[in-house]
């Protein structure tokens, strides 16, 4: 014996690796104790939820018996104060000649019965069987009891009854759905012989609604005295014998509850009883029950193997240190190849060799990510110093062009006009020096061309014709400046080609698609298509006001935003500035 445990367990396991050996003693130490613990627990949970279910069923059961009795209470009240209509008895049991006066009963029991149906809308029907031979029926608030009336099980039902109220159900069926029919007899007068049956008629589904919201899962029924069903949610059901159906029959007891098979399925069976003798019955299958303890069995398993995986992850964590260690360094070395020099602020790996490569790696990580900042904020500003550059450019062009203008004018007529044009002239330098500001508001921006194209209708009066259409609401959001002065410029310049015709300039300013749109057009000469593919090329005395702008704005508001030029010969130009809502900060 010692020999076969030394050469078939001990030395098998002794020989495994130390990994193998943590693997073993775990599966032995945790899988056989949680198979134990999911079986008791499921047995456990398999009784506790039958007794919670059943105390759930109880109360509902109770709830829909306290409903129905509440429902069918009302309905007897209704049928009561017909029944003791001393003026309803006297109509129907007067003799009526050929004199109109039956009119008065039709007035009478048809308002009354209306007012029950106003005030009971559960009622499918409402009417009076009637057998006085007299009285004129209408067929819909009084009929006639007829040999086939005198047949129903309604008659003789009633008959039996001494003025107390039955209860009769009918299947669903192709003409119409399940009804439930309450009668009363009509015996309530001094001679004591019934003169009419009282009939109230009801969707059967009013009634099942009383315990549909309890359904839950359960099948409900309501059985009368003899175990006949009245109500269900299966319709074809009604009037068939539900202890028939269990095959088991109910105790004298006023509530209680049994074990039984349904419809193939074992079930629990709780049962209430009514003043009346019905009873509300609730059936839920064993096997719900069962997929409920499994459920959270499965739940346990999962737990538990849960558990098992972290421990076995925390066992091949400790037998795997060294790799694990070193996997930790190449993922150091991927983060960094794709350019994420954010640092991880792991754990120190130790001060062995591996924990002083990873303390070095951190230490070039941080260096590296210092350096791409200060590379990228070099940038920034060698951007910002080619936008004041840019910006610079363009006040010297203008500034030549306008002493040219005040020149001229001052040589050819030696008109005091030359004041006004160095008014001008110096209102637009002070918006456009601006403190040395790049950006503007709109409004500033059109006050600088204001003044820039007064000097204009001075130097072409009677050839220049300028119009501004501008929304308001654009005019506190920013541009960059001197964006509108440059193509008023070059239309004045080029576009004014007809010595006989004036120059007419539109300058609009719009919101489009969340974008403000400013735009100049002129109806001038136009441009040939290759001299407007051109205008963005940088070339001398080409393109200047055009690529000038363009660049500025997309160097301060990104490349979506721009300039762009529409044009045909003889037609005219129009100019396109693109700009993104947003104000001065």
């Amino acid at each position: 014996m010692r020999q076969f445990y030394r050469k078939y367990i001990y030395m098998p396991f002794v020989n495994l690796s130390f990994r193998s050996k943590l693997f073993m003693v775990f599966v032995l130490v945790t899988i056989i104790p949680m198979m134990l613990l999911v079986y008791f627990s499921y047995e456990l949970t398999k009784t506790k939820l039958t007794e919670q279910i059943y105390i759930n069923m109880t109360n509902s059961t109770a709830q829909i018996t306290k409903n129905l009795e509440n429902k069918l209470d009302s309905y007897e009240h209704i049928s009561a104060s017909i029944y003791l209509d001393n003026r309803l008895a006297n109509y129907l049991t007067n003799e009526y000649q050929d004199d109109p006066s039956y009119l008065d009963v039709y007035n009478y029991i048809g308002n009354r019965i209306d007012t029950v149906m106003a005030a009971y809308p559960d009622f499918d029907s409402a009417f009076i069987y009637s057998d006085n031979p007299s009285l004129p029926k209408d067929n819909y608030y009084i009929r006639p009891i007829t040999p086939e009336v005198q047949n129903t099980e309604l008659f003789h039902k009633l008959q039996q009854s001494y003025g107390n109220i039955i209860h009769l159900s009918s299947p669903q069926t192709e003409n119409g759905p399940a009804m439930f029919t309450l009668a009363r007899l009509l015996n309530n007068n001094s001679n004591q012989y019934p003169y009419g049956m009282l009939v109230f008629q009801i969707s059967e589904s009013v009634i099942y609604s009383l315990m549909e919201k309890e359904a839950g899962g359960k099948d409900i029924f309501i059985i009368n005295d003899k175990g006949i069903i009245l109500s269900s949610a299966d319709k074809q059901l009604i009037n068939t014998s539900l202890p028939k159906l269990l095959h088991q029959n109910f105790d004298e007891t006023p509530s209680g509850r049994f074990d039984t098979t349904y419809q193939g399925v074992k079930a629990l069976a709780v049962y209430n009883t009514l003043k009346n003798g019905w009873k509300t019955v609730s059936i839920f299958p064993y096997d719900s029950i069962i997929k409920d303890a499994k459920s959270l069995s499965q739940l346990i398993i999962k737990i538990s193997l849960g558990f098992i995986g972290v421990a076995l992850l925390l066992i091949y964590i400790t037998a795997s240190l060294f790799s694990k260690r070193i996997r930790t360094l190449i993922r150091m070395i991927r983060r960094i190849e794709r350019g994420d020099f954010n640092p991880t602020h792991e754990e120190q790996m130790g001060s062995d060799e591996i924990g002083q490569l990873h303390f070095a790696f951190e230490q070039m990580t941080t260096r590296l990510k210092s350096l791409v900042t200060e590379v990228y904020q070099k940038e920034l500003q060698s951007k910002e110093a080619e936008l004041d550059l840019l910006q610079a450019q363009i006040n010297p062009h203008f500034l030549y062009n306008t002493l040219g203008s005040i020149s001229s004018l001052a040589v050819k007529h030696q008109d005091p006009q030359i004041q006004d044009m160095v008014l001008h002239l110096a209102k637009f330098y002070r918006i456009s020096l601006n403190k040395g500001k790049s950006i503007l508001t709109i409004n500033e921006e059109l006050k600088l061309t204001q003044s820039y194209n007064a000097i204009q209708l001075i130097r072409f009066k009677g050839k220049l014709n300028i119009i501004y259409t501008i929304d308001q609401s654009i005019l506190p959001y920013s541009t960059v400046k001197l964006a509108l002065q440059p193509f008023v410029e070059n239309a004045v310049i080029h576009a004014l080609w007809n010595q006989d015709r004036p120059l007419n300039i539109h300058i609009k300013g719009v919101i489009e698609n969340n974008s403000i749109i400013l735009s100049v057009i002129d109806d001038g000469m136009g441009m040939r298509r290759e001299t407007l593919q051109s205008l963005f090329e940088e070339k001398e005395g080409r393109g200047y006001g055009i690529s000038n702008v363009d660049r500025r704005i997309k160097l301060k508001f990104g490349e979506y935003y721009g300039v762009k030029v529409y044009s045909k010969l003889g037609m005219g130009t129009t100019v396109q500035i693109r700009l993104p809502q947003k104000e001065i900060q």
